[in-house]
């Protein structure tokens, strides 16, 4: 398949699928882009990730990047343009309609049951990124206890972040 059509193929398909934004998609991402279509390995899908996450913008800067790496500045299009065109197309057409219906039960039901699907799509992208990433134990250990010292305290993520850093850059990891 040509890589431009695989591209926008994905990428269009996946857009349907990001319900949370482009890290619930994540691990469909990282299947496609590492297993199926062999583009990259999980140490450059990783780094991908790493850069978009730092990178001012929106998450979808993932799929921007992995698009460059496939087919350069015409793939970084492709991709970025699969990934954002059908999912503003339909958020346009079901926003219309949806403001009609506030009091009605089966919204209130429908958007009460987006939410754990959004957490569980979100909590599987980050179990497939630490897998990809962490790549000794010394390494799962410190993402399990930045994701514990996360969620069970008030500090700033980009301080547990620097710290990893630091012991990647002393070369403990």
């Amino acid at each position: 398949m040509n890589p431009l059509a695989a591209l926008a193929f994905y990428f269009a398909l996946l857009s349907l699928f990001a319900v949370g934004g482009a890290n619930a998609a994540i691990p469909e991402i990282h299947r496609v882009a590492v297993d199926v279509m062999h583009w990259m390995n999980d140490h450059q899908f990783a780094d991908m990730f790493a850069i978009s996450q730092v990178s001012p913008g929106p998450n979808v800067i993932i799929v921007t990047l992995i698009g460059y790496h496939v087919a350069g500045l015409t793939g970084a299009a492709v991709a970025t343009l699969a990934m954002v065109g059908p999912t503003c197309v339909l958020a346009f057409l079901v926003a219309r309609v949806w403001d009609r219906f506030k009091e009605a039960r089966w919204r209130i039901a429908i958007q009460a049951g987006l939410v754990p699907v959004s957490l569980g799509l979100i909590s599987a992208s980050a179990f497939v990124l630490a897998r990809a990433a962490d790549h000794s134990v010394l390494a799962g250990l410190i993402t399990a206890a930045t994701a514990v010292v996360a969620f069970a305290t008030r500090v700033n993520p980009l301080w547990l972040f620097a710290v990893g850093g630091l012991l990647g850059l002393t070369g403990w990891l």
